[in-house]
């Protein structure tokens, strides 16, 4: 195996733009999805999954769903300002993206165009890489209606097209909306599917992790080892708990899925806020496969999908590239392991 990746060219890779997905396919899980079986390749369905699980799977999905965390705002001068909440620090306050930054005092207060809604967002403290402090006011009314209201879910940068219903970024099986990036991989499940998946004797069981900045932020310290990896909020409920215990194989919907239970194992901590940045080498403790979109180049995800199975993930992605699969978050997916010589084709 090769030395594993210091510098962020190290996992950089070709990525044509016509190769990143401007929308879903319908259904679901028509998407593509490509096997690693360890002497090649299947190329399949993700309506085929269930050919690949069985009894003493656990199969885990994260179900948080995202929050309508964009807002489009006015200055009193009239010029535009975004914010993009992260998550919520206490007492009203968030962490954000906010666009122009260094252009915002702390203390400027912005609005919506729609004033009747009553909110507000103050911006305060600067926390550098366009990351503020705003404390968020909603006259009084609950914070998700009013988001509902003047937010948008944001969708990536690299999708420019948008999308007709905001639906098809969020999962079927989604919860307590908290997230500023929804987990990928879940985009594909149907109910019907999930289903199908109980039916193999698969059990599907559901953590939390809340996705933020890393998820969508390219790494841009010059060296790996200086990559500073954002917190995120995770849970694992109990019964979650007790079926990994009795779990043959742990089969991760997603590198979030993959974050919170490995988080989870490295601390015995059922909840908090963690930064685990998973790289080679790496001591696996919980997750056995793994089903996962194609992430982009220089990524703390396609790190993290390196530490799970080494350089091979290569030889995958030029498989990907050249079969006409879609990348990035309304693209395709793989599943891999861990385990030698890989998944075997049905």
């Amino acid at each position: 195996m090769t030395a594993p990746p210091t510098i962020p060219a190290d996992l950089d890779y070709d990525l044509p733009p016509d190769a990143v997905a401007q929308s879903p396919v319908e259904p679901r899980d028509a998407a593509r999805l490509l096997v690693d079986c360890g002497d090649g390749v299947a190329h399949r369905l993700v309506s085929d999954l269930p050919e690949y699980l069985g009894p003493g799977d656990v199969v885990v999905v994260n179900d948080t769903r995202v929050l309508p965390a964009r807002l489009r705002l006015r200055r009193t001068t009239g010029g535009a300002v975004e914010v993009l909440l992260l998550h919520e620090r206490g007492d009203g306050d968030w962490e954000a993206l906010v666009r122009p930054s260094r252009r915002l005092r702390p203390g400027e207060v912005v609005a919506p165009d729609t004033p009747a809604t009553g909110a507000t967002v103050e911006i305060r403290d600067d926390l550098g890489a366009g990351r503020r402090v705003v404390r968020v006011r909603t006259g009084g009314r609950p914070l998700l209606r009013v988001l509902d209201e003047v937010g948008a879910v944001p969708l990536p940068p690299y999708i420019t097209a948008g999308i007709d219903d905001p639906e098809r970024y969020q999962t079927v099986y989604g919860r307590r909306p908290a997230s500023a990036a929804a987990p990928t991989a879940g985009l594909h499940f149907t109910s019907e599917l999930l289903g199908r998946v109980r039916d193999t004797g698969a059990e599907v069981a559901a953590v939390e992790l809340v996705v933020g900045l890393d998820t969508f932020r390219p790494i841009t310290a010059d060296r790996l080892d200086d990559h500073d990896m954002h917190t995120e909020q995770y849970r694992v409920p109990a019964g979650v708990r007790q079926a990994l215990d009795r779990a043959e194989r742990v089969v991760a919907v997603g590198t979030t899925v993959v974050r919170c239970l490995e988080a989870w194992a490295a601390t015995g901590e059922t909840s908090g806020r963690t930064g685990l940045f998973i790289r080679r080498p790496y001591e696996w403790r919980v997750v056995d496969a793994l089903m996962t979109n194609f992430h982009l180049p220089r990524s703390t995800l396609l790190c993290l999908l390196d530490a799970f199975i080494g350089p091979r993930w290569r030889t995958l992605y030029a498989a990907a590239l050249a079969h006409g699969y879609r990348f990035l978050s309304f693209g395709d997916a793989m599943l891999v392991s861990r385990s030698e010589p890989g998944l075997v084709e049905p």
